[in-house]
């Protein structure tokens, strides 16, 4: 069981190192970086969210997501708005102008990842979805315990 846990374990991070090399690319092609890329396509998503959330989301910290906002937002990518009730909390999003280009930016990122996908047969992404599936729900399970057990 511990062999296969740190087979999947080096597999998983093989992959995701993959996953981050090739998108990357198209962020530098765009003149971002990939937290930057990552924080625009969060917000593209989600629409206006707190830094709070993005900090969460991201896991990284807020001093870590205010500097990558402050970056944003000097390129005016994002705006950041004070909320009315409580002036301590800031909310984030994309400009109006931003989100439109984004648009096609997400695309170009989808279709990256599909060119990658695309170079298996139909039977080894089959099997890349049930292997992902089961994975999914062997993890699932695990979720309902308690963590470090």
């Amino acid at each position: 069981m511990k062999a296969q846990s740190t087979e999947i374990g080096t597999l998983y991070s093989s992959i995701e190192k993959t996953l981050r090399h090739s998108m990357r690319r198209c962020f530098v092609d765009k003149g971002i970086t990939m937290p930057q890329g990552m924080l625009m396509g969060m917000l593209y998503k989600q629409g206006e969210m707190k830094i709070t959330e993005i900090s969460a989301k991201m896991g990284l910290s807020n001093s870590t997501v205010s500097g990558i906002l402050d970056r944003l937002e000097k390129q005016d990518i994002v705006e950041r708005i004070r909320s009315k009730e409580d002036r301590r909390i800031v909310y984030v999003k994309l400009t109006k102008e931003y989100a439109e280009v984004h648009k096609d930016f997400d695309k170009i990122v989808e279709e990256q990842f599909a060119l990658m996908i695309d170079t298996g047969s139909k039977e080894e992404l089959d099997k890349v979805i049930e292997g992902l599936q089961i994975l999914k729900a062997i993890l699932d399970r695990k979720s309902d315990k308690p963590d470090c057990q």
